[in-house]
């Protein structure tokens, strides 16, 4: 495989361009999935595209990345601070993992500021915005090119 990567989002990132621009930014999602998946064409990485509301769901969505996917991309949102089930998942997936924020997640408020994945992915990107996306994409391929 080598060049397919999934691109994972958590809670209420589904209402990007609506929610908090201050924090987010006026992107929508839909704009955000069609500029990533124009900068994965540029850099020939497949990309897939993943959001959910649900814990459960986000958790089977990582399993299943196991055996189709080469590497991820993940910004769990608020399941960052609360979710050990998204931790154990992570945790088991033993490939490239990048952590994403659109927001710096240090500069907020005291409960935001601990990931209880930051420890078990191979890096993050923080409070960069939604370019913080094209950033992560392009680590990813590195990655995946042993170039890092």
């Amino acid at each position: 495989m080598n060049n397919k990567i999934i691109i994972i989002n958590g809670p209420n990132l589904n209402l990007l361009g609506e929610r908090e621009q201050s924090q987010y930014g006026s992107m929508t999602f839909d704009k955000l999935k069609e500029m990533c998946k124009k900068k994965s064409q540029e850099l020939k990485l497949e990309v897939v595209f993943a959001q959910s509301n649900v814990e459960g769901e986000l958790v089977n969505i990582i399993q299943d990345s196991r055996n189709n996917s080469d590497g991820m991309i993940i910004n769990a949102a608020a399941f960052t601070h609360t979710s050990v089930a998204i931790r154990d998942a992570l945790n088991i997936y033993k490939k490239p993992i990048i952590e994403l924020h659109i927001s710096n997640i240090y500069k907020r408020e005291e409960f935001r500021q601990k990931s209880l994945i930051s420890d078990i992915v191979t890096g993050g990107i923080f409070g960069l915005g939604t370019d913080g996306y094209i950033l992560a994409i392009i680590s990813m391929q590195k990655l995946l090119g042993n170039e890092n």
